[in-house]
């Protein structure tokens, strides 16, 4: 089986492209990090460490809302849920790197599978934005949305060529 390549466009939306690439690709291995950390780390030490922070009154008070918004999260962050987020983010980082890896390398099937998954994510995101109200996940659509056009766009004029 052989495997297409296509050929990159030239120009500033082009270095676009590969700059976006790259900063979803920096996203990707905190996550994979990130999950890593969460798969590897004890939960009672997770625990532990929260409450020497908050102990320590290293944040403004008891009732500053950061204090009262990750006193709230640690009430809810089971050992279930510390190995859910530690697969979530694994495997979320893993696909998306392997998919800017693909593109990266320019792969024909790697963009509309591409959109497709970053598709999903903004999806997923915005499901997620709905219950926290979270302004990171309105940045991190709004970059996904980027690279979906971005993607389209590198796709679209490859396919002329």
């Amino acid at each position: 089986m052989s495997l297409r390549h296509i050929e990159g466009s030239k120009g500033w939306l082009h270095w676009l492209f590969e700059s976006t690439l790259l900063v979803k690709s920096v996203f990707a291995l905190f996550e994979i990090a990130a999950g890593l950390g969460l798969r590897l780390v004890p939960h009672q030490r997770i625990a532990d460490f929260i409450g020497w922070l908050t102990h320590n009154s290293l944040i403004e008070g008891r009732h500053s809302p950061i204090f009262t918004r990750l006193a709230a999260s640690l009430d809810g962050f089971t050992s279930a849920s510390q190995h859910f987020y530690a697969l979530y983010l694994l495997a979320h980082g893993a696909i998306k790197l392997a998919i800017i890896v693909m593109l990266m390398r320019k792969l024909a099937f790697a963009y509309p599978l591409g959109m497709a998954v970053f598709a999903g994510f903004i999806v997923t995101q915005m499901a997620r934005w709905a219950h926290t109200g979270a302004p990171a996940l309105l940045a991190l659509s709004l970059l996904d949305a980027t690279v979906i056009w971005l993607t389209w766009r590198e796709w679209r004029v490859a396919k002329r060529a």
